[in-house]
This record gives structure tokens, sequence and C-alpha cells, in this order.
């Protein structure tokens, strides 16, 4: 399993234990440094946990996450200038998905974000970009004091759950008032357990779930009463590894690994360009997120690149061989002179396809359907297709 980790973050600090660090333990996590934290890779296995999520439901400590309230007047509307989303057209109780491009139009970060009251909208960052997007946004806030930000971050813990059983284990645990349907919101209504908090319809695997946002000192408690209410689901705890391996299946970005701002100065692998991951909205071909009928940082950017021939393809291995991984060539034909029609990003063995390789790709002059050829390794070359995710 390979979980590419930025240079940036890495530190002789020791890493931050989340509020669920002692819950980790006693589920006999395997704990690793990712971006400056301290989380389980596994507890069992990728491909356990992995599977379970798709057919039952997994329990993630996402905790390491940010979580950011936009607060004021006509807040709705300063976000939109800032981001690829109508955010405006969004009403109170929904979620959305976003980019924040700069002023070039390179992506700098994606986020969810959930509109809470007409005057407030929550958002959360990706873990490595909180302090980032935090400097970003701050400098891009009306002059007149009309919009603040606040980060939540250091007081908020996140747990996502995840999988078809979802809903029952939520009515099980929190009640049916608490029960969120797919990219809808709100506060955690009262119930039996005296969680108190937000939750929202959404998730990272691409199955129904929901993720909740608790007080650092309530963490414990829910996580333990969702395992307990779980069990009969066929919930497991689920960590890093397994995350990665559902969001590729879907085709979902990996900030900082499927784009990477050149703000940061930094190239993630030797083997790819310099400046190869830093991208912009269109590029990524992600089917939602974008509305161009309005006015923001970037647009003309995404324009001009619209009809461009490099988009982000889904690449399905149609041989065994060694998995594709961030860095790899992806070749016209099975010959050393072959022209390089582009790289992978991300890539591994998929659970739910029998371990078949699957990647992304920023890929120029191709079509879906067409066959090309992966250098997997300095000797090995695998035959792929190019898709259009999801691949399950």
């Amino acid at each position: 399993m390979h979980l590419w980790l930025p240079p940036r973050f890495v530190s002789d600090s020791p890493p931050v234990r989340t509020a669920l660090f002692d819950c980790h333990l006693e589920s006999t996590a395997k704990m690793v440094d990712f971006h400056g934290f301290e989380l389980p890779i596994w507890y069992s296995s990728i491909q356990e946990e992995h599977l379970a999520c798709r057919s039952t439901a997994g329990m993630f400590d996402v905790s390491h996450m940010g979580f950011f309230s936009f607060e004021g007047d006509n807040v709705r509307e300063w976000l939109e200038s800032i981001s690829t989303q109508k955010v405006s057209s969004f009403v109170t109780g929904r979620c959305g998905y976003t980019h924040f491009l700069d002023f070039d139009g390179h992506i700098i970060d994606d986020m969810i974000f959930a509109v809470k009251s007409d005057t407030c909208v929550l958002g959360v960052p990706n873990a490595s970009m909180v302090p980032t997007m935090w400097k970003w946004l701050t400098e891009l806030l009306p002059k007149d004091g009309s919009i603040t930000i606040e980060n939540l971050s250091g007081d908020t813990s996140i747990i996502a759950l995840q999988g078809p059983n979802s809903g029952e284990i939520l009515t099980a645990a929190l009640g049916d008032s608490n029960r969120i349907s797919r990219f809808k919101c709100q506060e955690i209504l009262t119930n039996d357990a005296g969680i108190t908090g937000w939750i929202q319809g959404t998730g990272y695997t691409g199955e129904s779930g929901a993720e909740i946002f608790v007080t650092n000192e309530q963490a414990p408690t829910l996580w333990n009463l969702l395992l307990e209410k779980g069990e009969s689901h066929g919930l497991v705890p689920v960590g890093l590894g397994a995350r990665d391996t559902l969001r590729l299946e879907k085709g979902y970005l990996l900030s900082g690994q499927d784009f990477l701002w050149p703000g940061l100065g930094l190239n993630p692998d030797d083997s790819l360009p310099v400046k190869f991951l830093a991208r912009n909205t269109a590029e990524t071909a992600v089917p939602f997120g974008l509305d161009l009928d309005h006015e923001f940082v970037g647009r003309d950017s995404v324009i001009s690149s619209i009809e461009s021939n490099i988009r982000w393809h889904g690449l399905r291995c149609l041989d065994r061989g060694p998995a594709p991984r961030l860095g790899h060539e992806v070749k016209l034909s099975n010959n050393d002179e072959s022209e390089i029609l582009g790289y992978v990003t991300s890539g591994c063995p998929s659970p739910s396809l029998n371990r078949a390789g699957i990647a992304m790709a920023y890929l120029e002059n191709v079509e879906i359907g067409s066959e090309v050829w992966i250098q997997a390794s300095p000797r090995r070359r695998v035959r792929a297709e190019v898709v259009s995710p999801p691949f399950v």
C-alpha cells in the first residue's frame, strides 16, 4: 500500500494524537505519522477493511481534517467569488464540493462545504492544507470586516461512518432524527447518548454515510457507541490505507497527490516533470464542483483550458503485473521509444476488482476506450484501458 507523504509535512516534532488515539490502540491499530498526526493505517488489513466498507459499514477517524466556519451577511456570495462552485445556489441544510484556485487558475485545495444558515457556511479543508488555506482565505476577506473566519480544527473531532449499513447504525446510535441523507446537513438533534455537534451526509468512499463533527471530549463516547451499535451491522474501524483505496476506486482527487499547488514550491516525485501537478479544475475532469456561470478567482484559466486535450483519466490494467504508482509513465505503445502520453498520479491494486491494477493519470490526446501501456517497473510495462471513473 502506497501512501505518499509530502515532504513539507515531515517534521522532527512528535505527531499529534487525536482524541481517539486510545480507542485506536484498543482496536489494535497499526499507527503511522500522517501529515503530522498519529493515525491508524489499518486495524486488520487494508483488503478486509475496504471490502467491509463496500458491503456493510466502516468507521474512520478523520480528525486530522480541518474545520472552518465562515460567517457574515452575503457569506455565500463571497465564497462563490473565490471558488469554482456557485455557492449562492445552495440553500440551508445542503452541502457542496468546490475548488479554490489561485490567480493563475491553479488548484490550491478542494473542499466540502455545508450551508448552516443564511449567514454561516462550514468548510472542511484537507489536513495538509489547513495553514495554507487559512492564509489564502483570510487574505481575500472583505476589507470592511463583513465576513469572518473561525478555525475550529483543533477543538473538533470528525468521525466518518460509511457503507450500505451506515444509516441503520446512525439510527441505532443517535436516533432516526439524525439519520442524514446524501449531501444534506444539520446540527445533531437531541438523542439518548447526549451527543451534540454537526452531521452531514458526506464522505470520501463513494458509499452512503455521514461525517460527524463533535468536541474532542465527546469523540471517544461517540466512537465506542457507534462500534457497539454497529457490531450487528458488520461495522469495522477502517484506517488510512483503505480510505485511500476506497476513494481511488471512485476516482476522487487527493490533495497533494493528484494536484499540488505550485505556490508550495514542491515537486512530489522526481519522476514527474516540474509542476506536472499544477492543475486547474477543467483538467481534473471532476464532473461536479465547477460552475462557469459566475465570476471567480482563476476562471479565465479554467475556460482557456476547456478545449485542451489534457485530462485526468482512469486507467484499468488489462494484464497482471506491478501495480501502477505515482510517477509511472503512460505510453502509447509497448516499446522503449514510445511517446509518453502522461503520468500516473494515484494507483493501487483494487480490492473490489480482485486486486486488478487501477490508476488515475493526466493524459494528453487520448480517448476513452484507448489501450495504453503503464511503465510499472524499469523492466515491465502493463497494458491498460483508458476509462472514465468510477471503477466500481
